[in-house]
């Protein structure tokens, strides 16, 4: 596959941003003839102005490497895998949060959505789907729409599912991501199942994930927390999800199998 320019790399996130070539100049203080010539590829910039750019268009950290590349220059940043020796604190951190969540369910996704870590509590949301789901890497968005998956249970899919479609798209409008583009084309292509209730907004305040599962109806809410001064590729990209009760019901409940589960340990 042909890699992109840097003057192409460029213009898509300028365009992505919507931004005229003008708006850029300004904000990075250079001429916009000197921005035509580096879109054109008749200009280098520094790394320092590249660097000036992308942070004026707030290009995520793997595209900023790409760009320095094309440009002739050695990436900024790394990218170890959480499970390396460098990244053992970090990873501390997450299993901590995680551990610290229960009994609510909370799990840590890479920019794919793929699972790399969840708390012990998250046995709720996966005792009922296909096991094929569950074959690594496990996509925690295919499991919460394909039809083998959680759908079947979620009492408000259609709003759950346009939830998730949504925040896709936000997705890859900051990130231009392939990865991301093909797994939405993939959720949307599922087949709703006869629980599909449409689109809605809840109670006007959070969409709630509603679920009907062996102990009973749980009503969540949840929070995605991300990481503030990553300056690791993996680290960007890692956020953990967290699942509250949005209710005393669904609290009680699981607080209830929570004990259950200490009782049969």
């Amino acid at each position: 596959m042909q890699v992109a320019t840097l003057g192409e790399q460029l213009r898509e996130w300028r365009t992505r941003r919507r931004m005229s070539q003008m708006d850029l100049a300004l904000d990075t203080e250079i001429s916009t003839r000197h921005l035509s010539f580096i879109e054109t590829g008749r200009s280098k910039p520094s790394a320092a102005m590249l660097g000036r750019i992308a942070d004026c268009l707030d290009v995520p950290h793997r595209a900023r490497n790409a760009l320095l590349l094309a440009a002739g220059y050695a990436p900024d940043y790394q990218e170890r895998a959480l499970d390396s020796t460098e990244m053992a604190g970090m990873r501390a951190i997450v299993e901590h949060v995680l551990k610290g969540h229960e009994p609510y369910p909370a799990l840590a996704v890479d920019r794919h959505w793929n699972m790399v870590a969840a708390n012990e509590a998250i046995a709720i949301l996966i005792e009922q789907i296909s096991p094929a789901l569950l074959a690594p890497p496990v996509n925690v968005l295919r499991i919460a729409l394909h039809p083998e998956g959680l759908a079947p249970q979620i009492v408000n899919h259609g709003e759950w599912r346009a939830h998730i479609l949504h925040r896709l798209d936000l997705q890859i409008e900051a990130s231009a991501d392939a990865g991301l583009i093909a797994l939405r084309d993939e959720l949307a292509g599922y087949a709703a199942p006869a629980n599909d209730n449409g689109g809605g907004h809840g109670n006007g305040i959070a969409v709630p994930l509603i679920l009907d599962t062996v102990a009973g109806r749980i009503r969540f809410v949840s929070t995605v927390t991300i990481f503030g001064t990553p300056v690791d590729i993996t680290l960007s990209e890692l956020a953990i999800e967290a699942f509250f009760p949005a209710d005393a019901e669904s609290g009680a409940l699981l607080q209830k199998l929570a004990a259950r589960q200490v009782e049969a340990d």
